[in-house]
């Protein structure tokens, strides 16, 4: 039975690295028609909508802190990551967003351990060293090598990081007596009226729609964007969560790179040397720090 539930655990990973690692190229052909901004609330907005039937049935015996832990989760989780990342893409490729996303597992770590008593083993600071080394590397990579240009957009990533670590932590530690479906259904239900609100009433999203050639393509792509890689992996990855540790569950990002990388380099996108050497610190810097000995 322990077998087949960890060969569950990694099928499951694996899956989530084929949808979370597609986001990015689904964010960057948003772009193409839609605003930063138009993109993270149609994002958000979609996912809300498909979840709303189920999330319904899921608010009998929940209390006023479970929604404000809800609420939390679902703006640390979903909302605000969403916003970082579609800015971040405005100047940094889709696969280099990819990559950095595998930070998410260092920041878990730290998080856990600073305000949720987690323990912090002498090669997990290593892990951290190497990983944020490799950070450095890949935002300071550019066509001339490694420069000390400085991509800012970079840093819009990296707090998306630390806010999905801080989710990840709080899942486990402070809503564990509510079910992975309910958090994610809930969660999303709950941030969806803003989104849907700023949308409709303070973007040019209706009438790109019909006026931006390409605009109904890109609404597709990330109409998809939300049903699978917000709605549906948020879903079976917060019960990663709540099955397994933390550092399981979001160890996912080893996977996501590759998968993101592949479709960058498929849509055109050119790695550099740099960008290579940042993404193999990144991943072992994460590896080490995931290490149980």
């Amino acid at each position: 039975m322990s077998e087949k539930r960890d060969l569950t655990a990694v099928i499951l990973l694996v899956v989530l690295a084929l949808i979370w690692g597609t986001s990015f190229i689904l964010i960057k052909k948003g772009l193409m028609s839609f605003s930063p901004d138009e993109v993270a609330s149609l994002r958000v907005a979609s996912a809300a909508l498909f979840v709303l039937p189920v999330a319904l049935t899921r608010l009998k015996g929940l209390t006023g802190r479970d929604y404000s832990k809800l609420l939390l989760s679902g703006l640390i989780g979903i909302f605000i990551p969403s916003f970082l990342f579609s800015f971040a893409q405005t100047r940094l490729d889709s696969s280099i967003a990819g990559v950095m996303n595998s930070l998410t597992p260092i920041w878990t770590m730290i998080i856990g351990a600073a305000l949720f008593s987690q323990r912090f083993r002498g090669i997990a600071i290593v892990g951290t060293i190497v990983g944020f080394t490799g950070t450095v590397v890949l935002i300071l990579t550019n066509a001339d090598g490694i420069s000390g240009q400085f991509n800012a957009y970079a840093l819009l990533v990296i707090l998306a990081t630390v806010l999905y670590g801080s989710n990840l932590n709080l899942i486990k530690f402070k809503i564990e007596h509510i079910s992975s479906l309910t958090i994610t259904t809930v969660s999303v239900m709950l941030i969806g009226p803003p989104a849907l609100i700023y949308l409709l009433g303070f973007t040019e999203f209706l009438p790109k729609l019909s006026a931006v050639p390409g605009a109904w393509r890109s609404f597709g792509f990330v109409v998809i964007l939300g049903l699978m890689s917000t709605a549906v992996a948020t879903v079976v990855f917060n019960k990663l969560v709540k099955t397994n540790s933390p550092l399981f569950a979001s160890s996912v990002t080893y996977l996501i790179p590759i998968v993101a990388v592949m479709w960058g380099v498929i849509d055109g996108e050119h790695l550099l040397t740099g960008h290579y050497i940042g993404m193999i610190l990144i991943i072992g810097g994460v590896y080490l720090a995931n290490r149980k000995r």
